[in-house]
C-alpha cells in the first residue's frame, strides 16, 4: 500500500484500487466460505463414520468368539475415525476463521472503496 511522503499513514486508495481490494476481497469470502462448508460437510460424515463404527464395534461383542478380530478391526476404525472427526473439527474451525478474517476484510475494503469514491466525487 503507498505512503504518503512522510512515510507514516498509507495513501488513500484510488476508486479502481479501492474495488480490487473490494473485489478480491469478496472472492477470498467466497473460497473461505465454501472451504468451511466441505469442512461441515466432512466433519458429518466422519462423526457418522465414527458411529458406524462404534456400532460395528458393539456388534462385534456380541457376537462367537471368531468375531474378537472383528471387534478389534472396529475398534482401530473407530479410533481413526476419531482422529478424522477431531482434525476435521480442527479444519472447520480454520475454515471458520478464514471465512470470518475474509468478511472482516471485505468490509474493509468496501469501507475503503467508498471513502475513494466520495474522494473522486468530491473532485468534481
Amino acid at each position: 500500500m503507498p505512503t504518503n511522503e512522510a512515510g507514516a499513514d498509507p495513501a488513500p486508495l484510488s476508486t479502481a484500487e479501492a474495488l480490487q481490494q473490494w473485489r478480491s476481497a469478496e472472492r477470498l469470502v467466497a473460497v473461505a466460505r465454501r472451504g468451511r462448508i466441505a469442512a461441515e460437510a466432512a466433519a458429518a460424515a466422519a462423526e457418522d463414520a465414527a458411529e458406524a463404527a462404534a456400532a460395528t464395534s458393539e456388534a462385534a461383542k456380541a457376537a462367537l468368539a471368531s468375531m474378537a478380530l472383528a471387534e478389534t478391526s472396529a475398534a482401530k476404525t473407530a479410533a481413526a475415525s476419531k482422529v478424522v472427526v477431531l482434525s476435521t473439527r480442527a479444519d472447520l474451525a480454520e475454515a471458520q476463521t478464514d471465512e470470518e478474517m475474509s468478511e472482516i476484510n471485505e468490509v474493509d475494503a468496501q469501507a475503503q472503496y467508498r471513502a475513494a469514491t466520495d474522494r473522486a466525487g468530491e473532485k468534481h
